[in-house]
């Protein structure tokens, strides 16, 4: 994914014999969403010119006012190696503007543009994001519809024959590669069925960018080899849920402006006021960085998953673990983040977060080095560490209680996703569940 002109493009189109282009955005609800040309209006495309409608998206626009334009990022230019070879598709990622030429508030990806548009205004030249994004794999039964079987009975770095998602994960990797990934590492997770490739970090934009691309990637090569991938947090009781454990960095002409080797474990002020940050907001944000009822069956004590609000150097139980690489490698991985999330949404609140601690020069709690999991109430209270929201509900109203998250979002994106997701909430307590029906039907 380099950097193109027009005219590279053009060229690469008919070198490969390119014979679709799919122009690819995001919703509200970070679903991918495209519209695929041919590539005869390529040029329409480049110039702009390809117009759809917003009203049948989630959180665009109304019936009235439904015409949007795609405008394509040269440099997120890709043709799909899976494709057929009697005529390829190509892609690119589009930020959405509205008739006039102006940017549209309610795309995900101009906004954590406009937030990044403040962190430069304080002085800083880049926000790094490397994601750890987990799936899960499962059997897809004779109709092409996912079941509840697993493929594998693997755990925690287990090899084949143990493992039987490798073939199918060395194939997601291949693919990722030839689409110009770097892949860092791929092994199985924690749970059965559960996997995790991650690739190396890059500024805000592009990490997003390459987040989507990965979970298009993972869920067409699984379905090739008889898979589903889902990346759904929680999708089975007793076992670990899924994260994307997002590690996050901030630099300043080419130096990373979290590392001081004479500073508390040789982090910088900045780097500290920016936990700072993220920890004071944390309760506030979850509901953006774990937007589904289903993300906060994950985030409960004794499946990895941090529920407190917290973060040390060497303890994974704190909703911020500083690793231990140092020098150009200094960053914070904040923990509680899970891949259901929109990643453009998330770096959005995550970054705001950051940059309030370091306007205001808060400073964050102590470390906490024990195991929380097995501290009482009262030790924690004592501690100060808060419990991150037990509900998405409890989310919600957290959200809409702080300015700066708020703000984040902009005020078209925080109405809509909040009227999405208090929708979801209420189909969901108001549904019957089969637990339910396990519990009272016989008891009543």
């Amino acid at each position: 994914m380099g950097k193109y002109t027009k005219e590279d493009v053009f060229r690469i189109v008919k070198e490969e014999n390119v014979k679709y282009i799919r122009l690819q955005f995001t919703d509200i609800l970070g679903t991918i969403k495209n519209v695929e040309i041919p590539v005869s209006q390529l040029q329409k495309a480049l110039d702009n010119k390809m117009m759809f409608d917003g009203s049948s998206i989630e959180g665009f626009v109304r019936i009235e006012e439904s015409d949007m334009y795609l405008y394509p990022d040269l440099d997120t230019f890709v043709i799909f190696p899976w494709t057929a070879e009697k005529g390829k598709v190509a892609r690119f990622i589009c930020d959405i503007y509205n008739p006039d030429g102006t940017p549209f508030e309610g795309c995900p990806r101009y906004n954590l543009k406009r937030v990044l548009k403040e962190m430069e205004d304080l002085g800083f030249t880049e926000f790094n994001l490397g994601p750890e994004p987990e799936f899960f794999l499962f059997k897809l039964d004779e109709k092409g519809e996912p079941t509840l079987e697993l493929n594998d009975n693997g755990g925690y770095f287990d090899l084949a024959p143990t493992d039987l998602g490798e073939n199918c994960r060395r194939d997601i990797v291949l693919e990722l590669e030839e689409m110009g990934f770097e892949i860092e590492a791929s092994h199985h997770e924690v749970a059965p069925g559960q996997h995790e490739i991650d690739f190396k970090y890059a500024n805000a934009v592009k990490a997003c960018d390459d987040i989507q691309t990965f979970k298009l990637v993972v869920k067409t090569v699984a379905r090739k080899h008889g898979l589903h991938a889902t990346f759904m947090p929680k999708p089975l009781f007793g076992v670990n849920g899924s994260g994307m454990h997002c590690n996050l960095s901030l630099f300043k002409n080419g130096e990373n402006a979290f590392f001081d080797p004479n500073g508390q474990l040789q982090l910088s002020e900045t780097a500290l006021q920016f936990i700072a940050g993220v920890l004071k907001h944390a309760p506030n944000f979850t509901a953006v960085t774990n937007p589904t009822v289903n993300s906060y069956k994950r985030l409960v004590p004794g499946y990895e998953a941090p529920c407190y609000v917290a973060w040390s150097a060497r303890n994974r139980s704190p909703l911020i673990r500083i690793p231990a690489s140092r020098g150009m490698s200094t960053r914070i991985e904040v923990r509680s983040v899970d891949p259901a999330a929109n990643p453009y949404l998330a770096m959005a609140v995550l970054l705001a977060a950051g940059l309030d601690g370091i306007k205001n020069k808060l400073t964050p709690p102590a470390p906490v080095d024990r195991n929380i999991y097995v501290m009482t109430k009262e030790e924690r209270l004592e501690e100060g560490i808060v419990d991150l929201p037990a509900t998405l509900a409890e989310a919600l109203q957290n959200l809409k209680s702080d300015e700066v998250i708020v703000n984040a979002l902009g005020k078209h994106l925080f109405e809509h996703f909040v009227e999405a997701k208090e929708i979801e909430w209420d189909m969901f307590r108001t549904a019957v569940h089969p637990w339910e029906r396990e519990q009272y039907m016989s008891l009543y």
